[in-house]
């Protein structure tokens, strides 16, 4: 009488609780149980010295033809340890293409080749003698894990247990018995650990090794580590877990190799119908860096396949950001570039009987469980015919569509190819009235593109086995894909129909609003794109998602803009001082160096001068009447420094309007040398420039505005009330006067300032990039 799958799997060796878990994954426990059926024609019981290495592969084997033949490798004992069947599945990869050189495959793996006991003891007594020195310095602090790797290098099919044995036999013998001091654990230097960090790749907040870091320029390069790591090289597509290998696979990958001279092929594909967020510069940098990182290029392609929403202003501020950020496009291509391809690959799908056309209504398709079209088995010629009609538009939008033959790895079933559009296209104008779906479209553009690693982000994971369907129905060139985690961060919403929706209710003015977290949002905040790539550097590529907190970024701009911003001086609230005794007719010159420290430019570039008059203004704030504990600045009783000035001013009289508000202070002036040095200096202006500074605030109360848990409200109802402070007569030195777009500063004391968009020649407008992190009781 047969067993049952359950009790092959627990006559192998399987606990109970294992095996029920086997039996969960139908596809695991249907392969393992063809291997131990296979197995079991060829010896009378399959126990667990077996078993172990049949539950190893069969997941990892998709062929069940290649699975027998292993199986029988393993049951005669030919192949037998972990090494071997390492090596057996690394064969499979390597040589995806059936039949099997069985003399070649046995010599890789080792088959027959038998190490004896004495030829591991006298290798190990090898490797211990030329370590003897170390090994009676270091005694049993000695890393003996080198003697390990040394011994599997020479001895590769040597069973791993009896060699670890024997190390540890002859340390022991050399060194006897362990003592005291042997097992103390050894001190580690603070010298060699600082030591250490130096170069040592930037962990984000997984904890796993970062793949991308930052030059001295800010441009992102790729250290190709952590799981890029593992990315396979062009040409070695079959070798990647799950993808599929046809009997063409290997002639498509020759010309593949022919057409790109071996060079990795990556590109970044937006949708052209919003603007790009703080999410798409990890995605912009991994692909472009990735491909630089290799030798490589790197295409910007817009999938530009739904006309509905697509404007030309998308298209332009997409493409400014890219070549922000510091990346140039190996070649600018549009889905659209490709649409009479993808209409003769659909034609050619109907004619392989993989697609059909169905007249569900789109209420019908929507969810995972939609019901079974009933025009699934429809006839070849009748979905040809109704497919011609739909692109000439002979049938109504949304009575047909091009749905494909497959079921998606996450159990979606039969999804829609094409849809009808009467929509005219930004860049084909009325030649089409039936567009491509995504599904459909991104691995076919891959493929007549030659991309060879299509880096997608983690929520595509379920779609890649349709991807390499698709590829594979239709006997094209089939890239890799590979998933990697998104990028989010706190207290924001990057989603494209939610800001929206922000823009739609007046919270915001625009994509560009400085408040949001889009790339177009940031650039306008005056956000240095050196900062979003040491950002994206610090946030790294893993497998995992990562959520950041805002004052990541902040950081990294303040570290940016240190070194990069001009100083200026700015008066928000500002306060009239006249000096009475001013020493001088005229103004006196103050230089001011650009970037206090900055010794790569001597130059007059490096500096700017501004005048110091009898009349001049100070931030309100940073005057008391009368100084209490721990206030610095000035008061009636306590002088301040002017910075940059040299000198000290003392109030000599308070000035007050009929509402007994202060509109002017007198003092007098002291040079800094003939005075005690004062608790701290302010900064000032004298015959300044008025412009307008606005100061923006976070604009929502949570971190996830969008977790109905913590906002059950919905995100609207999660805004901050007055996030835009305007300062319409706010006053800043005369440096600054001619300040262009783009420019960034440092307003002493205050924060980092960009000129605003809307700045006009007669009046300035800054925006807060971002506040400093000091005390302003300086």
């Amino acid at each position: 009488m047969m067993s049952t799958t359950k009790e092959l799997f627990i006559g192998i060796g399987l606990s109970v609780e294992k095996t029920e878990q086997t039996l969960k994954n139908a596809n695991l426990a249907k392969c393992l149980e063809h291997c131990i059926r296979e197995a079991q024609k060829h010896v009378p019981v399959v126990d667990w010295t077996i078993g172990k290495f049949l539950y190893n592969v069969a997941p990892r084997v998709k062929s069940l033809e290649r699975l027998s033949f292993l199986s029988k490798y393993i049951a005669t004992g030919k192949i037998a340890s972990d090494p071997q069947t390492s090596a057996a599945l690394d064969y499979f990869k390597t040589h995806p293409v059936d039949p099997i050189d069985i003399g070649d495959f046995e010599s890789f793996c080792g088959v027959g080749v038998s190490i004896t006991a004495k030829q591991i003891s006298e290798k190990v007594a090898e490797l211990v003698a030329a370590s003897r020195e170390e090994l009676v310095a270091k005694r049993y602090h000695f890393n003996t894990g080198t003697l390990m790797a040394e011994a599997r290098k020479a001895m590769k099919w040597a069973d791993g247990k009896v060699i670890r044995e024997e190390i540890e036999k002859q340390v022991g013998a050399l060194l006897g018995p362990k003592t005291s001091a042997d097992e103390m654990k050894p001190q580690k230097s603070k010298v060699g650990k600082a030591e250490g960090k130096v170069g040592a790749a930037t962990k984000g907040t997984t904890g796993k090794e970062n793949d991308i870091s930052v030059n001295e320029s800010g441009k992102l390069t790729v250290s190709v580590v952590g799981d890029a790591a593992n990315f396979h090289k062009p040409g070695e597509n079959y070798t990647t877990e799950g993808y599929v290998v046809t009997p063409n696979t290997m002639n498509l990958m020759r010309h593949h190799l022919t057409v790109t001279g071996g060079k990795v092929m990556t590109r970044f594909p937006p949708e052209p119908n919003g603007i790009l967020h703080i999410g798409h510069a990890k995605a912009i940098n991994f692909n472009f860096a990735y491909a630089k990182a290799h030798g490589g290029l790197c295409y910007l392609r817009y999938d530009d396949t739904n006309p509905e929403k697509e404007e030309e202003r998308f298209f332009t501020g997409i493409k400014d950001i890219v070549l922000w950020l510091g990346h140039s496009p190996w070649q600018v291509t549009h889905s659209s570039d490709y649409f009479q391809e993808l209409y003769d690959f659909a034609v050619e799908l109907i004619k392989r009987r993989l697609a059909y056309v169905c007249h569900q209504e789109y209420a019908e398709l929507r969810g995972h469980n939609p019901p079974p079209s009933p025009w699934r088995n429809r006839p070849v010629a009748e979905s040809l015919t109704l497919f011609e009609d739909m692109k000439k538009g002979k049938i109504d939008e949304g009575k047909a569509t091009l749905r494909m033959n497959y079921v998606m790895e996450d159990g979606k079933m039969d999804p829609v190819a094409y849809r009808i559009k009467f929509v005219p296209h930004t860049r084909s104008g009325d030649q089409w009235c039936i567009y491509p779906t995504y599904d459909y479209t991104h691995c076919l553009c891959d493929s007549l593109e030659n991309i060879s690693h299509s880096l997608c982000t983690k929520e595509f994971q379920s779609r890649r086995s349709a991807y390499y369907w698709l590829c594979n129905a239709l006997d094209v060139y089939c890239p890799v894909q590979w998933e990697y985690g998104r990028m989010n961060i706190l207290y924001t919403v990057v989603s494209k129909r939610k800001i929206g929706k922000l823009i739609a209710e007046g919270i915001v003015q625009d994509w560009d609003d400085p408040r949001l977290y889009t790339l177009a949002a940031l650039k306008r905040r005056g956000v240095p794109p050196e900062a979003i790539n040491k950002f994206c550097a610090k946030a790294g590529v893993t497998m995992a998602q990562t959520v950041l907190d805002p004052a990541m970024l902040d950081a990294c701009v303040r570290d940016e803009l240190n070194s990069t911003a001009h100083r200026a001086m700015a008066v928000f609230d500002p306060l009239k001082v006249s000096i009475s005794n001013f020493p001088s007719d005229q103004p006196i010159s103050i230089e001011i160096a650009n970037i206090p420290g900055d010794l790569s430019r001597v130059d007059d570039n490096s500096k700017h001068t501004v005048p110091f008059d009898r009349t001049l203004y100070i931030d309100r704030a940073d005057f008391r009447e009368e100084a209490d504990k721990g206030y610095k600045r000035l008061a009636g009783n306590q002088p301040v420094g002017l910075k940059h000035a040299g000198f000290v001013i003392s109030v000599q009289d308070v000035v007050k309007d009929t509402s007994g508000s202060i509109s002017e202070l007198r003092v007098r002036c002291d040079k800094l040398e003939s005075v005690a040095k004062p608790k701290a200096f302010i900064q000032w202006v004298s015959r300044p420039v008025s412009c307008e500074v606005r100061l923006y605030d976070r604009l929502f109360q949570h971190p996830h505005p969008e977790d109905s848990n913590e906002v059950p409200g919905g995100f609207l109802t999660d805004c901050n009330k007055d996030t835009l402070h305007v300062i319409s007569n706010a006053l800043v030195d005369v440096s600054v006067s001619k300040a262009q777009v783009g420019e960034r500063f440092q307003f002493e004391r205050i924060g980092y300032f960009s000129p605003d968009y809307d700045s006009t020649p007669e009046k300035l407008i800054f925006n807060c990039t971002v506040k400093l992190r000091e005390d302003t009781s300086k």
